[in-house]
């Protein structure tokens, strides 16, 4: 089998270093390039393009497997893998590889075959070929030229859903009836009327884009219906909880219970909503895309006839706008959650409020009760020190010879009673004044 060169888009790191004999900055090769990523196909009618399209979750070894494979049982030399757009070229056409965020997309162009109207040639596709991932989107696309004879295509579309329109200032028009054939297939029928084959490509492209990104669109949509069900019984549950928080009247006991399944409910909230946040994202982004692409078409209706604008508009709006009110109802449950979860905080907050109040007050009462035993006390140490100390001034008056000639030790003791009893209540008096002063200071400071 004779080789041709592969294809492949500009590698990001291509690029001079200079401009104009002047450094460049170092993103600027991937910047310039940009543009010339994702280059459209060259084609002429007659031509067959088959495009199937992979989820990969963006993993470059899955279809660097797809591709060595190929290259091997097709005899050509593998491309660069490390470029979003690369692919190979044999003698009975080309295969082109394009790789996105969360997909690939893997393009066979090769002449058609009048009989059958499949590309003629080896199918890549057969014959042991490695898919890189589960298959999302698949595309069979006839470019023939406008005549009597290929108009008769169009009775093979499904006149329910039969979508036909004139773009490209009357140089083409466009068939599908978006079904899907028994190979799984979605069939589209280009008919040319003089395209140049820049032009040809460029409207193939759009139209590939169209059925790839309103799958990918509509991945949201099985997932919106899960989230509902989940999501009317999250609202109940809130529901019950807040009206027994009405009905309970704020018991602290009940309060911690109902704040723990408040956060549990919040926490289940919020994890699914992290969960499905990329896709409903994505859904987005590729909704936007295919929007663009219809505009892009600038269709001219032919009477009796759905164009594909009205046709797809008429049937991914609803549901888009259907995953956008499940988007924004998990926004508003999170809301209603918060707003709970903070009014039976602030619950529990006055109740926390009030019995350290009440605790505050007890210990006030205890401190007045110690402060009473204390002067309680301090009366009768006075009583016992003044007792051992006239003791042992009556020891002492006693041992002093000579005393007993003045006066009686009796009547001494009895003096020495009240003065003594006097003198030890006002050093306790100046020890507890002390003490209550230092005890200011520190509170003071």
């Amino acid at each position: 089998m004779k080789q041709s060169p592969p294809i492949d888009a500009p590698s990001e790191t291509a690029g001079p270093a200079a401009v104009y004999g002047m450094q460049a900055y170092a993103d600027r090769a991937v910047a310039v390039g940009e543009v010339h990523a994702r280059p459209h196909l060259l084609i002429k009618a007659p031509r067959a393009v088959l495009q199937l399209a992979f989820i990969t979750e963006g993993d470059p070894a899955k279809d660097q497997a797809a591709i060595t494979e190929l290259s091997q049982r097709l005899g050509v030399a593998e491309p660069d893998n490390m470029t979003p757009l690369h692919g190979l070229t044999w003698d009975e056409g080309d295969l082109h590889c394009e790789k996105h965020t969360e997909f690939s997309t893997y393009l066979w162009s090769a002449s058609l075959d009048s009989e059958s109207r499949e590309p003629s040639g080896e199918n890549p596709f057969r014959h042991g070929f490695v898919p890189p991932g589960p298959v999302i989107s698949g595309v069979r696309l006839n470019l023939l030229p406008w005549t009597s004879e290929s108009e008769k295509e169009i009775d093979r579309f499904d006149p329910i859903s039969l979508c036909y329109s004139v773009v490209e200032n009357g140089m083409a028009a466009i068939v599908t009836d978006f079904r899907q054939d028994e190979e799984g297939l979605t069939n589209i029928l280009v008919l040319d009327r003089g395209l140049t084959q820049a032009r040809a490509g460029a409207l193939v492209q759009r139209l590939l884009e169209i059925e790839t990104y309103r799958t990918l669109a509509l991945l949201a949509l099985p997932l919106t219906r899960s989230i509902t069900i989940e999501l009317r019984r999250m609202e109940t549950q809130l529901a019950v909880i807040t009206d027994q928080m009405r009905t309970r009247g704020g018991s602290r006991p009940d309060n911690d219970v109902l704040l723990s399944e408040l956060t549990s409910l919040a926490a289940e909230l919020e994890a699914g909503v992290a969960a499905n946040l990329y896709r409903f994202g994505a859904s987005r982004a590729y909704y936007d895309i295919v929007e663009e692409r219809l505009d892009a078409l600038s269709e001219d209706i032919v009477c009796g006839y759905c164009t594909w604008s009205d046709f797809l508009y008429r049937r991914i709006a609803p549901a888009m706008r259907t995953c956008q009110s499940v988007k924004e109802r998990q926004a508003k449950l999170s809301d209603k959650l918060t707003r709970s979860i903070s009014l039976l905080r602030s619950w529990i907050d006055i109740e926390l409020e009030r019995q350290n109040r009440d605790l505050l007050a007890s210990m006030n009462n205890r401190a007045k009760l110690q402060l009473r035993l204390q002067q309680t006390v301090e009366g009768l140490s006075v009583a016992a020190i003044s007792y051992y100390v006239v003791s042992l001034l009556a020891y002492l008056l006693k041992g002093i010879p000579g005393v007993h000639d003045m006066v009686k030790p009796e009547l001494a003791i009895a003096i020495l009673v009240p003065m003594v009893m006097l003198a030890i209540w006002w050093t306790v008096r100046r020890i507890r004044h002390a003490h209550g002063d230092t005890t200011v200071e520190e509170k003071s400071s």
